[in-house]
């Protein structure tokens, strides 16, 4: 099976649902079924204001904006179904950014990126939104050493 890794808190909210989307700076023609592996690198909250912090913790059910460190780290936390990969736009009607959907032609369509969506990736124009669906959280992490890039992951689930 495919995997990447993503850092905390951003691999739990995929895992919990509450992020349909991993936002990255390059594309994949991959589709199929992805492992989620949350990495190593535990998550420092100083490069945030505890404003922006709230729907981080809201959406992972913390006690608090200082309980990042509970989170797993270094280990496969979920599988999902990687259906489409979106080129990140800039929108100037209301400066929300945008996904374009597959094909492009003249009768594309435009999806705004709204919500806590908006708040879980970073939706610089030019980046690429990987759409995921079906997304089960493991009832048990299963430790993994993890990679750059899409890698794949030999463990089976049982």
């Amino acid at each position: 099976m495919k995997a990447i890794t993503v850092y905390q808190p951003w691999a739990s909210l995929i895992a919990v649902g509450a992020k349909k989307y991993e936002t990255r700076s390059w594309s994949t023609n991959y589709r199929g079924p992805i492992a989620i592996h949350a990495g190593k690198k535990p998550f420092t909250n100083n490069e945030y204001t505890d404003g922006e912090l709230y729907p981080f913790a809201y959406a992972l059910n913390l006690p608090d904006i200082y309980s990042f460190d509970t989170l797993t780290l270094g280990a496969v936390i979920a599988t999902a179904e990687l259906v489409d990969c979106h080129k990140i736009i800039a929108r100037y009607g209301d400066n929300h950014p945008c996904i374009h959907y597959q094909p492009f032609n003249a009768y594309m369509q435009e999806i705004p990126i709204i919500g806590n969506e908006l708040l879980l990736g970073d939706w610089t124009p030019g980046r690429y939104a990987w759409e995921l669906t079906n997304v089960k959280m493991l009832p048990e992490p299963i430790p993994v050493r993890g990679q750059q890039g899409l890698w794949e992951w030999k463990e089976q689930l049982k």
